[in-house]
């Protein structure tokens, strides 16, 4: 297992291999998941749905956790009550090779979200985990009423979802990109991460080298991915200028913030939406 700490990373933890998580290893690294009332700043309105009780629902209906992180918070008191997010893969998806379907469930006990379930693809071979975009469908259940019953029944919504997420995946494989094409979605990559890009630490171009060489290729899934895992994961080392007019050596800082990282991985899969209607091949598939 791999645990996570960072300023905006509270911790969190990822099954290795096919192994689903146990409910205590989850308790061990993301605690918010498992608070046992709402943090004392939410009012009596406050319907209290404890994530351990939907998660628990979640793995008698065959779904399975492989992936738990939860928020940082400066707040004394708070930690245990912080935005927490779980990827979950059913058991009809469990012979997927290469790419599986995942179900992503966002909550908090401390106000700070409602109940999410959104799309999202584990890809195998660098245990990284991508987020749809919009034109998914997606559920957000308030805290208020039966919220367990309708969690579970969002989320067997959004599985529905898993066969023209997978559409869609086939799809970015067989559309080839040729350099100017890659560059371009670099490049707008890049400005998704940087609001102002004269102060990224690194050129596009970058974000176009493999990590691996099951990550090579020329087709919109290969260039999508590895474009997606630079700019969420970084590591790379670069320049920048501070205001001050003076150049250092830095590293790209790694996305770890819960929505940072959804914002962030929902536009890069619209953004290569977009790049197959410009090159006449519609990817986000009809509901």
């Amino acid at each position: 297992m791999r645990y996570m700490r960072s300023m905006s990373n509270g911790g969190g933890i990822m099954a290795r291999g096919e192994q689903a998580l146990e409910l205590e290893q989850i308790r061990a690294a993301v605690p918010s998941i498992f608070a046992e009332q709402p943090h004392e700043s939410r009012s009596q309105r406050y319907a209290y749905i404890p994530t351990a009780e939907v998660l628990g629902g979640l793995i008698k209906e065959g779904f399975r956790p492989f992936f738990a992180q939860q928020a940082r918070t400066r707040v004394e008191g708070k930690q245990d009550f912080t935005k927490h997010m779980v990827r979950l893969r059913h058991a009809s998806r469990a012979n997927d090779r290469g790419e599986a379907h995942e179900i992503i469930m966002i909550n908090s006990h401390d106000g700070t979200s409602s109940y999410q379930l959104i799309n999202g693809v584990f890809r195998f071979v660098c245990c990284n985990g991508l987020f749809t975009g919009e034109k998914f469908g997606e559920t957000k259940v308030m805290h208020t009423g039966d919220a367990v019953s309708k969690v579970i029944e969002g989320a067997y919504t959004v599985l529905e979802d898993a066969p023209r997420v997978m559409e869609q995946v086939d799809a970015m494989k067989a559309l080839p990109l040729d350099r100017d094409e890659s560059l371009a979605f670099a490049r707008a990559a890049r400005a998704l991460r940087y609001e102002d890009t004269s102060k990224a630490p690194i050129e596009a171009d970058r974000l176009l080298l493999p990590r691996r060489h099951d990550d090579a290729g020329e087709d919109l899934w290969a260039t999508f991915n590895r474009v997606q895992e630079n700019v969420i994961r970084g590591g790379q080392r670069g320049w920048t200028r501070t205001d001050r007019g003076e150049v250092r050596r830095t590293s790209v800082r790694e996305v770890k913030g819960i929505d940072q990282n959804k914002a962030l991985n929902r536009a890069l899969w619209t953004l290569a939406e977009e790049m197959g209607r410009l090159k006449g091949v519609p990817l986000a598939a009809a509901a």
